[in-house]
C-alpha cells in the first residue's frame, strides 16, 4: 500500500488489522465474511480496511487499502477492489470522530436478535457494553431509495449514514436486520474484543432463553443494570490487553494464518 508512509507506528498498525482479522475468524465471528478497518491517526479523513478478500486471508500490507472517509474511494486508484459495504466503515467515521476502529459481522449467533423482536442486552460482566436497553436494529428496508438493491447491504453513502446514526448517544454496537452487527471502538483492539463477546453475549443469552423454555421458568432473563453495565465495561477495557495477548499468541501458532510484514 503506497498511499501512505510506512511508519513504525502504521506498521503496528496494520499488524493489529492484520491479527485483529485473524482473531475474529479464529473465534468464529467472522466467515470468509466481514471486515475490520482501523482511523489514520494521521489524519482523520482516512481510514484503511483490507480488499475485498476472506478475513482470514488478510496477510500483508499489500492486502491492506487506505480510503478516504469523505467518499469511502481509494488514495490509490490502482489498489485492489474494495468491500461493497466500506460505506458501512466511512459514514461511521465520518459521523464519530471519537471512533477509532470499526468491526462488522454477520455472525449466527446475533442474527436471531435481529429478527425476533427479542431485545439483546448485557446478561454477562465481560459484556457491558452492550448497554442496559437493548441495542438498536438497523433495517436497510426503512431506508430505500430508487436504485438501491434488495440484498440488504450498505452499499451507499445514504444507508452508512443511517446506520451511522445508530451509534449516537454511546451507543457501541448495531444490529442490523438479517445482516449481522456493527462495533466501534477506539482502537482496533477493543473493536476486536467487543465484537468477540458480542457473539458470546448472544450465545448466553439464548442458552438462558432455551432453558427457561424447557424448564417453563418465567420472569425473563436478568440482564445487567445501568450502573452495573458501566462498571463492568470499565473493568473489561482496563483488562483489554490480556485477551488481546492470549488471541495473539493462539493465532500465531495456528497455521491457517499467515503474515508478512
Amino acid at each position: 500500500m503506497a498511499a501512505l508512509p510506512h511508519t513504525d507506528d502504521l506498521r503496528k498498525l496494520f499488524n493489529k488489522l492484520i491479527d485483529g482479522s485473524h482473531i475474529l475468524h479464529f473465534h468464529q465471528v467472522v466467515d470468509a465474511y466481514g471486515h475490520l478497518s482501523f482511523r489514520y491517526p494521521l489524519d482523520p479523513g482516512i481510514f484503511v480496511m483490507s480488499r475485498n478478500v476472506a478475513p482470514a486471508q488478510v496477510s500483508g500490507i499489500e492486502d491492506l487499502v487506505a480510503y478516504r472517509v469523505g467518499d469511502a474511494e481509494p488514495l490509490d486508484a490502482e489498489s485492489f477492489p474494495g468491500f461493497a459495504e466500506r460505506r458501512i466503515h466511512s459514514e461511521i467515521y465520518k459521523r464519530h470522530p471519537q471512533v477509532n476502529a470499526v468491526a462488522h459481522s454477520h455472525s449466527e449467533a446475533v442474527v436471531p436478535y435481529t429478527i425476533s423482536g427479542v431485545p439483546l442486552r448485557a446478561v454477562s460482566h465481560m459484556c457491558g457494553f452492550l448497554g442496559a436497553d437493548g441495542l438498536p436494529v438497523f433495517d436497510t428496508a426503512d431506508h430505500m431509495e430508487d436504485g438501491d438493491v434488495h440484498d440488504l447491504l450498505v452499499r451507499s453513502e445514504n444507508m452508512g449514514a443511517h446506520l451511522a446514526k445508530h451509534f449516537d448517544d454511546g451507543n457501541n454496537v448495531t444490529l442490523m436486520r438479517g445482516h449481522g452487527f456493527t462495533v466501534v471502538a477506539s482502537s482496533i483492539e477493543l473493536a476486536v474484543m467487543r465484537a468477540v463477546y458480542t457473539q458470546k453475549n448472544a450465545s448466553i443469552q439464548t442458552t438462558a432463553l432455551m432453558l427457561q423454555g424447557v424448564t417453563g421458568v418465567t420472569g425473563g432473563v436478568k440482564s445487567l443494570s445501568h450502573d452495573e453495565c458501566m462498571a463492568s465495561d470499565k473493568t473489561t477495557q482496563w483488562s483489554l490487553m490480556r485477551p488481546w495477548n492470549l488471541w495473539v499468541q493462539e493465532i500465531g501458532c495456528n497455521e491457517v494464518y499467515k503474515k508478512v510484514l
